[in-house]
């Protein structure tokens, strides 16, 4: 990327929850139609970039970060042409956006996970992580370990254990597999053609984790792979991480200049 279209240095990038922000049809609940209607407010403050969280549909158990459609809009927020709506009017006022691409897990109820836990033969079983047992050693610790007491959850009808570093009610998607890496590009390729200038990876760290019980097999190349992706498809595209942990591996996202911003 040339130094000229490194426009994320000069940024003023303000993080927004579309259902808490701005109310349009006195639902109680936050919209696009309303966002659109305070893009001069947010202008008139310096924002030059909007990073939306998670406005995809969800069960809602985890504020959106439980996604089970990655190509559509939660209909209590408004529609896709009122997010296209919204991108260009943002654009009209110098404002890029950016969005959550939460890609670590999806929600329990997402069709992919359901078809899963119900159909041992069908591709997208290996879309999660299962095992006929539970691993004896875990492979890391909850993330909320005061809510959940492992990261491996038994399910009734796959008559399995399946893998969550977050709440049991979103299982991990199995990174290992190239089929949910061609999923990811589907999902960024999507909201790239709908106007948006970049991603934050939700959990960044977990992306380059491995769910194997083999600790020597990483997933580093993920992050590279995605942003490659974007530069395919993107002139000047963002990745931002959400880098937790400590600097060895926080320096892993930035490996030979490539992945994230």
């Amino acid at each position: 990327m040339k130094e000229q279209d490194l426009w994320y240095k000069r940024a003023i990038i303000y993080a927004l929850d579309v259902e808490t922000f701005q109310d349009s049809n006195n639902d109680g609940i936050g919209d696009f139609q309303g966002l659109i209607g305070r893009l001069d407010y947010l202008a008139t403050m310096g924002i030059t970039c909007i990073w939306l969280l998670p406005f995809y549909p969800t069960p809602n158990r985890d504020n959106g970060y439980d996604v089970m459609d990655y190509y559509n809009v939660d209909s209590r927020l408004g529609t896709l042409g009122d997010f296209a709506a919204f991108i260009r009017e943002a654009s009209e006022r110098g404002i890029r956006v950016i969005v959550d691409l939460v890609v670590n897990h999806t929600s329990d109820q997402h069709p992919w996970f359901q078809e899963s836990r119900s159909n041992p033969d069908s591709k997208f079983r290996d879309y999660y992580t299962w095992r006929k047992e539970k691993p004896e050693e875990e492979i890391g610790k909850p993330a909320f370990s005061g809510q959940e007491d492992s990261i491996w959850t038994y399910d009734e009808e796959a008559k399995a254990y399946y893998l969550h570093r977050f709440y049991a009610h979103q299982p991990d998607l199995n990174l290992g597999n190239p089929e949910v890496h061609k999923e990811i590009h589907h999902i960024m390729g999507f909201w790239l053609a709908l106007g948006v200038s970049g991603f934050r990876i939700d959990a960044a760290h977990i992306l380059v984790q491995s769910d194997s019980e083999d600790s020597t097999k990483e997933y580093y190349n993920l992050i590279e792979d995605m942003r490659d992706f974007i530069s395919m498809h993107s002139r000047d595209a963002i990745l931002l991480a959400e880098a937790s942990g400590p600097p060895e591996v926080v320096g892993k996202f930035l490996k030979a200049g490539g992945g994230c911003t």
